[in-house]
């Protein structure tokens, strides 16, 4: 993956999992090719969608109070949103849950816990065609 003109390329990581959230985002900006925002709540994401203008969206699938399906719902109804690729990361999905989230057009789907290297080549694959 090539940066935008030397750029780091923008991330938001959103996942109710404090723990997960605050080591993924040290993690992927070790890397040196990414700047992340981490959201704890996906109810405020159109906010900092909009003044954050990621190139990627990692989206957890289970939060208590809105999950991935309507999370991805918001961005599809979003001008922004629908133009940025949003990968899945849960711990807990079904086949049923991952399918419904394919059918909202999400690029990818990744199990909790991964690897940096898997979810970075993950990312980069993604980018790969924006």
């Amino acid at each position: 993956m090539e940066e935008k003109a030397g750029k780091k390329r923008r991330v938001m990581l959103v996942d109710d999992e404090e723990d997960f959230l605050l080591l993924e985002k040290m993690n992927l900006e070790q890397t040196g090719k990414f700047e992340v925002k981490a959201l704890s709540d996906a109810k405020g994401i159109l906010y900092y969608l909009h003044g954050f203008k990621p190139d990627i969206i990692l989206l957890d699938m289970l939060m208590p109070d809105v999950d991935g399906i309507e999370v991805c719902q918001m961005l599809n109804n979003d001008s922004l949103g629908k133009t940025i690729p949003i990968i899945i990361v849960s711990a807990l999905h079904t086949q049923a849950d991952q399918l419904r989230a394919y059918k909202m057009g999400v690029v990818d789907y990744i199990d909790k816990p991964m690897q940096i290297d898997e979810l970075v080549a993950k990312i980069e694959k993604a980018l790969q065609y924006k």
